[in-house]
């Protein structure tokens, strides 16, 4: 298994420190640079499948398998700790920025919004393959706020404070679901750490969260496209231990070589 670094964790890690600190930074990641409330306005979350691919793309993503499976060094209980004291603010916060987002609906061109929203997703997709690109690119937030920019819609200058119980629900159940994810992950950490590959598991992460994108413009088949390419990631990044197959390989040995025919392909 690799345990090579996630390029956006590693590049948190020299900044932030600590194993919590940086599990917290990369989790809350979404809520401070305006990609989840960007996703709450695009109504990404109107469906379960909405809600699970945030949670699980957004908040439990390959950044997240990565520092719980290459940083934490704890027992599968202490790391699920660890991911409780972050994922209980996590959803707390997360319930509060969908409090507040239908209060900007007046004030924004959903349409245009909703394109930056995808080239947001876009971004961090393309950071989370290769740490190269993602230097060249701008950050999320300035993204974000260019959207704002763009589809500020003057005539909507008068602002209420709108409260939406359900969406409430949904922007917490999105992070409860990354959550669950990140517990999971570090309960069964010690069986993944030999199992998985984590470079092949955060390319294909990239690919699901670059499909992301689909599901925000609306495009056919486009809500489900993500889960699948994550399906499909966690089933191509399982890697048997390499210590079972160099046993297996001894075991087929035969005791004399010399003796067996070899096969016309070898």
């Amino acid at each position: 298994m690799s345990v090579s670094q996630h390029p956006i964790a590693l590049r948190i890690e020299q900044t932030v420190g600590s194993n919590s600190a940086l599990l917290a930074t990369v989790m809350f990641l979404p809520l401070l640079d305006g990609v989840f409330p960007a996703l709450v306005l695009s109504e990404t979350l109107d469906s379960i499948a909405g809600i699970i691919m945030v949670g699980l793309l957004i908040f439990g993503g390959s950044a997240t398998v990565a520092v719980i499976l290459a940083d934490f060094d704890g027992t599968p209980k202490e790391c699920a700790r660890a991911v409780l004291l972050v994922g209980l603010p996590l959803i707390a916060v997360a319930a509060l920025e969908a409090a507040i987002a239908p209060t900007l609906k007046d004030l924004l061109n959903l349409v245009i919004f909703e394109r930056f929203a995808a080239l947001v997703i876009l971004a961090i997709a393309a950071s989370t393959a290769s740490a190269r690109v993602g230097h060249y690119l701008p950050r999320p937030a300035v993204i974000v706020g260019l959207g704002l920019i763009a589809s500020l819609n003057p005539a909507g200058l008068e602002v209420t404070f709108v409260s939406d119980p359900e969406l409430i629900l949904r922007g917490a159940a999105a992070a409860a679901v990354g959550v669950a994810f990140g517990l999971a992950i570090a309960l069964a950490g010690p069986q993944l750490r030999r199992w998985v590959d984590l470079d092949r598991f955060r390319f294909g992460s990239a690919v699901s969260l670059g499909l992301l994108p689909l599901s925000i413009i609306g495009l056919p088949f486009g809500e489900y496209a993500p889960l699948g390419a994550l399906a499909l990631t966690a089933l191509f990044a399982v890697e048997p231990p390499s210590d079972e197959r160099d046993e297996s390989e001894e075991q087929e040995i035969p005791e004399n070589p010399g003796t067996v025919e070899r096969a016309p392909w070898l």
